[in-house]
């Protein structure tokens, strides 16, 4: 997977839907990132390591699961400077996972395998994750139609703005190395 580095927040606070100065590029969102650097560009304050550390602990839950192959979307007040925007920390984090069914695991099988995840208040109240999943083997025409939805959801603030956001690779390859920094950032030096 080839990613790119994320882009600074506009004067609006929000990363940028695509590369102004080349409008029909390929340089747009989401902006395929590696998990550290969004662990490292997102992890400015105590509130934000807090939701980085939830969404480390869903993603490794869904890997627990055998969900392993796909990709997220990341989004919402989190991907956007909300402190000056709006004078407060983020909450939680928008995440779509995208991804494929294990072998030999039906998407009935997978459900009852993790029904904590699949329910939105639960994976909100132990993650701090606003999760959605969209299982990327249904049908095109379904899947394009989900696709097309969260973009045009996540591509604008409420107040009509157009923003950009990200994707991160789902495999577990990243994981490891994401949690010891964000650790690392936590308790600079090893403090407890």
């Amino acid at each position: 997977m080839s990613t790119v580095a994320i882009p600074a927040w506009t004067a609006d606070g929000v990363l940028p839907p695509i590369n102004a100065s080349h409008p029909v590029s390929p340089e747009r969102s989401p902006y395929v990132v590696s998990l550290t650097d969004y662990v490292l560009r997102f992890s400015g304050t105590p509130e934000r390591r807090a939701v980085l550390d939830g969404f480390l602990r869903y993603r490794a839950a869904l890997h627990e699961s055998g969900v392993v192959q796909g990709f997220q979307w990341l989004d919402g007040s989190f991907l956007e400077h909300v402190e000056v925007l709006e004078g407060r920390a983020p909450n939680d984090l928008d995440v779509v996972t995208f991804y494929r069914l294990p072998a030999g695991v039906s998407q009935m099988q997978l459900a009852t395998k993790l029904p904590a995840l699949v329910d939105h208040d639960s994976v909100k109240g132990t993650f701090r994750v606003d999760g959605y999943l969209v299982h990327l083997g249904m049908d095109a025409e379904r899947l394009t139609r989900q696709s097309a939805y969260w973009y045009s959801v996540w591509s604008h603030r409420r107040n009509q703005l157009w923003k950009g956001f990200v994707q991160v690779d789902l495999a577990p390859t990243e994981d490891t190395a994401a949690a010891a920094t964000l650790a690392s950032l936590t308790n600079p030096g090893g403090l407890p």
